[in-house]
C-alpha cells in the first residue's frame, strides 16, 4: 500500500490528519447478520480491517450432545440453512462411517440427487444476493424464482421447503416420490433459462464488471494457507473437490467438470459458481438416470433404522425396536470418526466422538466459512470502502454454520 504522506505542490497547506475509525455492521443487508468489521481508513482507502464474526452462537454441538444420535438432524439443518440438505447427507455418512454402514445404491444416488439440488440453491442466493447488494435488483428476482423451483421439488420430496430433517442414520427417511424424476426434468432446464437471463443483464453490465474484477484478488498458495475449500479456492486455479478428490457417495461413476477460476478475484469467485450450477445439473441428470425406480432406500441394519409403521402398530418385535430407538437411540459403536463432504462452501466436515452409547460424546464441525471469512481482511485492507459489499458478498458467509 502507497504511503499517506505525499509530495504537495507548491502553495498547498498540509492539514493534520488522523485515519478514521469506523464500524461497518452488524446489519444483515450488507454483513449477513452479526459479523462486525471495525475499519481504519484513510479517506475511504482501508488500512487496517479487524473482522470479527459476532456472537450468533447457538450451541450447536452442544446441543447436539444432549439428545440421540437421530436427533442431530434439526440441528445440521440449521447450520447452512441455504442448503441443509447437504448437511444433512454429510451428518449421515458421518454417522455411517462410524458405525460401518453403507445404504443401498437407490439411497446414493437419490442423496447425490437432492444434495446437488441443495448445491444450486445455494449458488444462486449467493450469487442473486450479491447482485442485489449492488444495486441489480432484477437479476436478485430471476435467482430467486429458479431457488424457488428448487424448493418446490424439495416440499415435494420432504414436506418441508428450507429445514428438511430429512436423513437419517441408514438412509433417508422416505423413498423418492414417483413425481421426482420429473418434476426434476422439467424444472432443471428452466432454472438454467433463468440462470442465463440473469447473466446476460450482469455480464455485459459496465458497471458491474468493473466494481469486481481484480477485487479482492487472491493466490492460490494463500488461499490455501488459509484453509480456504469450495468455491472460493477454486476461483483461485486449484481444483479441489471433494467430489473427485476424495469420491463419496457414487461421484466417482458420474462424469462433470471443476470449474476453476484464474485471478482469484471477486468476478472469477462468482462465475465459478455459475458454472458449479451447470455441472450439478450435469450430476442430477445422470443420477436421475441410473437411480432405480423401486427398491430400499434404507440399509437392511434393525440396530439403527426405524421398522415400518405397520410393523410399530402391529407386531411385538417392531414396537420394542421403535421403543429402543426412540427413546435410548441407537448404539453407535465406541471410537471416533471425522467424515468430510462437498458443501455449497468448501469442506463441510464432522467429527463425532462415540462412547458406545445412544447420545454422541462428542460432535465437531468444520464449517467451510470459518476459514474463508478468516481471510477477509486480506482481501479488503488496502482496497476502497466501497469494495467491501461484493467483495465479503462473494465469500457466502453463512452465519449458522460460521459462528456455530
Amino acid at each position: 500500500m502507497e504511503p499517506l504522506d505525499i509530495d504537495l505542490e507548491e502553495g498547498e497547506l498540509e492539514l493534520p490528519a488522523d485515519p478514521m475509525h469506523l464500524n461497518l455492521g452488524p446489519s444483515h443487508p450488507a454483513m449477513h447478520g452479526t459479523v462486525r468489521i471495525v475499519l481504519e481508513l484513510s479517506g475511504e482507502t482501508i488500512v487496517k480491517a479487524d473482522v470479527q464474526i459476532g456472537y450468533l452462537h447457538r450451541g450447536f454441538e452442544k446441543m447436539c450432545e444432549r439428545g440421540t444420535w437421530a436427533q442431530v438432524f434439526p440441528y445440521v439443518d440449521r447450520l447452512n440453512y441455504v442448503s441443509p440438505m447437504l448437511n444433512n447427507v454429510g451428518y449421515s455418512l458421518a454417522v455411517e462411517k462410524l458405525c460401518g454402514l453403507v445404504v443401498p445404491d437407490r439411497c446414493q444416488w437419490y442423496r447425490m440427487a437432492l444434495g446437488e439440488l441443495a448445491r444450486i440453491s445455494d449458488h444462486l442466493t449467493c450469487t442473486g444476493a450479491m447482485a442485489m447488494e449492488l444495486g441489480a435488483f432484477t437479476p436478485f428476482l430471476w435467482f430467486v424464482k429458479a431457488r424457488e423451483m428448487i424448493w418446490d421439488i424439495l416440499e415435494e420430496e420432504t414436506g418441508a421447503r428450507l429445514t428438511h430433517s430429512f436423513g437419517r442414520i441408514g438412509g433417508m427417511a422416505k423413498p423418492p416420490t414417483p413425481d421426482f424424476k420429473g418434476l426434476c426434468n422439467a424444472a432443471l432446464p428452466k432454472i438454467l433459462d433463468l440462470v442465463g437471463e440473469g447473466e446476460k443483464m450482469l455480464l455485459k453490465n459496465r458497471i458491474f464488471i468493473d466494481r469486481l474484477q481484480n477485487v479482492g484478488p487472491i493466490s492460490g498458495a494463500d488461499a490455501v494457507a488459509l484453509g480456504w475449500t469450495g468455491p472460493c479456492l477454486r476461483s483461485t486455479g486449484v481444483a479441489y473437490d471433494i467430489r473427485k478428490s476424495h469420491p463419496y457417495l457414487k461421484y466417482d461413476e458420474v462424469d462433470f467438470e471443476v470449474p476453476v477460476g484464474t485471478r482469484g478475484d471477486t468476478l472469477d469467485r462468482f462465475l465459478v459458481r455459475l458454472a458449479e450450477i451447470r455441472q450439478s445439473k450435469r450430476i442430477i441428470e445422470q443420477s436421475l438416470e441410473r437411480m432405480a425406480d423401486d427398491g430400499p432406500v434404507n440399509c437392511d441394519d434393525p440396530r439403527v433404522v426405524l421398522p415400518e409403521k405397520q410393523d410399530v402398530y402391529t407386531t411385538i418385535e417392531g414396537t420394542i425396536q421403535h421403543f429402543k430407538l426412540i427413546m435410548e437411540g441407537a448404539k453407535v459403536p465406541a471410537g471416533e470418526v471425522y467424515s468430510y463432504t462437498e458443501g455449497g462452501n468448501g469442506e463441510l466436515g464432522y467429527y463425532l466422538v462415540s462412547d458406545g452409547s445412544g447420545t454422541p460424546y462428542r460432535v465437531r464441525i468444520r464449517p467451510p466459512c470459518f476459514q474463508i471469512t478468516g481471510g477477509l481482511h486480506r482481501l479488503i485492507e488496502g482496497r476502497m470502502l466501497s469494495d467491501i459489499v461484493p467483495t465479503f458478498g462473494a465469500l457466502n458467509m453463512i452465519g449458522g454454520e460460521c459462528d456455530h
